[in-house]
């Protein structure tokens, strides 16, 4: 049955409006982003069968838009506004509007970049872009895909430094295994882009692997 046909006190869209979102699950969640299910499935109940594809609402929020287009009662349009939702989702949680960011330390970068980084599923290197107090100007998002030195040169790691007159900054990736670790080409690739900031007269504070729910600075390991 549709869900336009319910009683109106089990329609997830009136239960929102009467009780907040807070009273509704998971799948009734994803069910108003949806909108609408598909022949002889509602929306709760492809949102349902999207939940028990991928095991939690996390798991869905990592996933790429092509790939949720692909799922039965879903396609291109829903799977952009899922998509859509779970970054601004990520951005909030991110950034306090209106609040300066400083990055003194690995802690905070993790704090900044964390909601971001740490559910993608694949590798996303980034640098942040510090003024002389470390405060965070802006971020850029340098390569996607494995780490490597062929992906992340240091000429387009720097470029966006000197465009913008940084006075330092900060390299981050993030592992989509959870495990933060860094790999031999984590700790490789840090030493050169080290060795090239020097000839630029450009500090990197750190360079910060992100995992799931946890960090790893290679500063603090004395690697930089």
């Amino acid at each position: 049955m549709a869900i336009e046909r319910w009683p109106e006190a089990e329609r997830p869209r009136e239960r929102l409006y009467w009780n907040g979102p807070e009273a509704l699950a998971d799948a009734e969640l994803l069910a108003l982003q949806l909108g609408s299910g598909m022949r002889g499935r509602s929306a709760l109940d492809v949102a349902r069968e999207v939940l028990a594809a991928y095991g939690s609402l996390a798991e869905v929020a990592g996933r790429e838009v092509a790939e949720l287009a692909q799922l039965a009662g879903v396609g291109p349009a829903k799977a952009a506004r899922l998509v859509a939702a779970f970054e601004m989702t990520r951005r909030l949680r991110a950034r306090t509007p209106g609040t300066r960011v400083i990055l003194s330390g690995p802690a905070e970068v993790y704090a900044a970049f964390g909601p971001l980084m740490e559910d993608l599923k694949r590798e996303v290197f980034r640098v942040a872009l510090l003024d002389a107090q470390n405060g965070l100007l802006r971020d850029r998002v340098i390569s996607e895909g494995t780490l490597s030195a062929s992906l992340v040169h240091p000429r387009e790691v720097f470029k966006p430094a000197i465009l913008e007159s940084a006075s330092s900054v900060i390299l981050l990736h993030n592992h989509p295994s959870g495990d933060p670790s860094p790999s031999r080409e984590d700790i490789r690739l840090t030493r050169q882009l080290v060795e090239c900031a020097r000839l630029l007269e450009l500090r990197i504070h750190d360079h910060v692997v992100i995992g799931r729910g946890r960090f790893v600075s290679l500063a603090e390991r004395g690697i930089i």
